[in-house]
């Protein structure tokens, strides 16, 4: 599959004399913005490769990682993103098609009070006016459109955890081939209310039987794509974060045991989930991090939206070749 990561440049941005890679007009060139938190940041990046890879079926890309530097790090990120990541005035060199942008874990009760804020509103200003299209995922989605429009985010009553039913409601470009109904992860504790999205111009493509949106877009200077839920998530994601939360509450981290991911496991998976916090709750387990059962409820996910997850990107490389042939 004809995915290409791009080392960053080693010559300083004023010296780096080739030509940008966009200029090869049968290659999309895409930025990974992975803002994730550390612990997160290789997985998100192993994500986005692969999906990319599934959906590029002929077509060349071009994968540039970046990183806004001004998300907390510790020492062994900041030493992965120095090796292996462009920074933002190289990645700008090199006149990207489009990026993608990941959210991190808030540490302020509002977004525009994050040490990245200002970065992020550059960022977003960018990508409207220089490129083809952006992708603004979760976290990021929620503050892209803060900024653009004002439209606050509200928190859940319960977190929207699991894996959900989505409705295709219009069709568009990268809607096609959809059908009418998919599914898609989400792990999130805040939502944008779709009709403010609407009332904003907005178009929501794809939403929950509860009316959240999950896909949608807004047509400016440039296509801007948003998505509410986790298209790119592996098979196991879920599950390992589930395990993080079940090891949160055996240190005493969290009160609550926590909930499970929805429309996830398979009833003989439940089973064993019932029985494993049965035990640990009864006190039998000398070891209860070491015998939560990841293997065995591993083999019983089916992911049911890995192909439609394919079938978005893949729409939405075609549309970035549509649109670049066309310049």
């Amino acid at each position: 599959m004809p995915l290409h990561i791009q080392p960053p440049p080693r010559a300083p941005v004023e010296d780096h004399r080739q030509v940008p890679l966009r200029l090869e007009r049968a290659t999309v060139v895409i930025g990974l913005i992975n803002n994730m938190p550390d612990s997160a940041l290789e997985g998100t990046e192993v994500q986005f490769k692969r999906l990319l890879a599934a959906a590029s079926g002929e077509r060349v890309v071009r994968l540039c990682l970046a990183s806004m530097p001004e998300v907390p790090r510790g020492p062994e990120a900041r030493a992965m993103i120095a090796d292996l990541y462009w920074s933002l005035e190289q990645l700008w060199a090199q006149a990207p098609d489009a990026i993608i942008v990941t959210g991190t874990e808030p540490k302020t009760a509002a977004l525009s009070d994050e040490p990245y804020w200002q970065r992020l509103v550059e960022l977003i200003e960018y990508a409207d006016a220089n490129l083809i299209s952006s992708v603004w995922s979760c976290l990021a989605a929620h503050a892209a459109v803060l900024h653009l429009d004002g439209i606050a985010r509200n928190r859940l009553a319960a977190k929207r955890f699991g894996v959900f039913d989505q409705r295709v409601i219009f069709e568009d470009a990268l809607t096609k081939e959809l059908g009418a109904n998919i599914r898609i992860p989400h792990s999130r504790w805040n939502n944008l209310p779709a009709d403010a999205l609407s009332a904003a111009n907005y178009r929501v493509l794809t939403q929950s039987v509860e009316g959240d949106a999950d896909l949608f877009i807004k047509r400016r200077r440039s296509l801007l794509v948003f998505f509410q839920g986790h298209p790119e998530y592996e098979v196991r994601t879920l599950l390992k974060e589930y395990q993080r939360d079940v090891g949160r509450f055996i240190s005493g981290e969290y009160q609550e045991y926590p909930q499970l991911p929805v429309g996830y496991f398979n009833p003989e998976a439940l089973t064993i989930v019932w029985e494993f916090e049965r035990r640990l709750r009864a006190g039998e387990l000398a070891h209860p991090l070491a015998a939560f059962p990841f293997r065995a409820l591993a083999a019983s996910i089916q992911a049911a939206w890995l192909a439609p997850a394919e079938q978005i990107y893949q729409n939405w490389l075609s549309l970035i070749i549509s649109r670049k042939s066309a310049t």
